[in-house]
């Protein structure tokens, strides 16, 4: 398929490949293009859409909103900044600070800086896992455990170090005393959604606590609800010192946030840090609703349940070899099949997943998807397997 119309001359920088759909309405978890067509979004636009597209609460929120106020600068305290904070300090267990930005990789550009601040001079090291995804800033890029994504932009910050995943010993010999913080994902999203084992994040735990390190969880992708916890962090039972939100946390009006223990948050002083945009009243008032609404909803059992139902529907699959994650965070890997084509089938006939991996599909629909829905995702991702493995892919 070529570019919709009207897009091939669009000023419009090749940061991604060019769009083959423009897509105009959404409604739960349902997109609709141009000519009318209906595509069953089990991506949310990458774990963003949780409570699906419009939702109602949502959008009555950023409309009355945008009518009274939009912007102020963080010169002056705004209406929602502060019960927004409140609730994600209450999700995350109490006793923390709240920065708020614009999407995941400012989150966790914050929480890299905090923990330089912290750590003092002489302690800037992060270390993060290969395969991990943290952003796309330099500092962020630099964190990212894909080397690939590196080499274009080389030479990388200084003050990274990459170790591989699920190995404490590996962890344990990467660390000096240049180290300031562990930053780690609960479930490596971009990485092919691969969890971390209880075991691995406790351990990651004892380490900072026996070498003074912060603990950042990168929750960006996991956060609130999505994993059938309210962070991906809480099926371990661990306590980080640092959290990253964003995604889900406006239900797709560009808002994140970078979590700290009070006392580790008391290492930023005035001037330290700032976003021009970041907690404005338009976006936290988006966050307000979308925290309201999956309170009521109670979206963690939801995931859990739903994760369920959909993990068994695809693991019955032919072509299926195995399903992994958790929740309604999922990777289907495929047996002796080729995920890119099998993507970009299943778009065609109607169904949106990504080919996370050459061999996996990742699905994060919305956390309020039905029962129905998910017969229907299983029925025609089903139907598209069985025509690659008829057809010798």
């Amino acid at each position: 398929m070529g570019a919709p119309e009207g897009m091939e001359r669009c000023p419009i920088m090749s940061t991604y490949a060019a769009p083959s759909i423009r897509f105009v309405e959404g409604s739960g978890s349902w997109l609709t293009d141009r000519e009318g067509k209906r595509y069953l979004d089990l991506l949310s636009g990458l774990a963003v859409t949780s409570l699906g597209h419009a939702h109602p609460a949502v959008a009555e929120a950023v409309a009355a909103q945008a009518q009274r106020l939009v912007h102020t600068s963080n010169l002056y305290a705004t209406e929602h900044a502060a019960p927004v904070a409140q609730t994600l300090d209450r999700l995350l267990g109490g006793g923390g600070q709240v920065f708020f930005a614009n999407s995941g990789a400012e989150a966790n550009e914050c929480a890299m800086k905090l923990a330089r601040k912290w750590a003092g001079h002489g302690r800037y090291v992060v270390v993060s896992a290969y395969g991990s995804f943290h952003g796309r800033t330099m500092a962020t890029l630099a964190a990212t455990g894909q080397p690939a994504k590196h080499e274009p932009f080389a030479p990388m910050p200084e003050g990274y170090r990459h170790v591989a995943w699920a190995d404490l010993a590996h962890l344990e010999s990467a660390i000096d005393e240049t180290v300031a913080a562990v930053i780690i994902e609960p479930i490596q999203g971009e990485g092919g959604v691969h969890p971390a084992e209880t075991e691995y994040l406790a351990g990651i735990r004892r380490l900072c606590d026996e070498r003074n390190l912060l603990m950042i969880l990168d929750e960006v992708q996991t956060g609130l609800g999505r994993t059938g916890a309210w962070f991906g962090f809480q099926h371990a039972g661990v306590a980080p010192d640092v959290v990253t939100i964003a995604k889900a946390l406006g239900n797709g009006v560009p808002i994140s946030a970078c979590w700290a223990r009070a006392e580790v948050a008391a290492a930023f002083r005035p001037g330290d840090h700032g976003s021009t945009f970041g907690g404005n009243p338009l976006c936290t008032a988006a966050a307000r609703a979308t925290l309201e609404v999956m309170e009521d909803e109670d979206v963690p059992a939801r995931a859990a349940r739903a994760g369920a139902l959909l993990r068994g529907g695809l693991s019955a699959l032919a072509g299926v070899a195995e399903v992994r994650g958790a929740g309604l965070l999922l990777a289907a890997e495929l047996d002796g099949i080729d995920a890119g084509p099998v993507a970009a089938d299943l778009l065609a006939a109607g169904v949106i997943v990504n080919a996370v991996t050459p061999t996996a599909l990742r699905l994060a629909p919305s956390l309020l998807i039905s029962d129905e829905e998910i017969e229907e995702a299983t029925d025609r991702i089903g139907a598209v397997l069985d025509a690659h493995r008829a057809g010798g892919d």
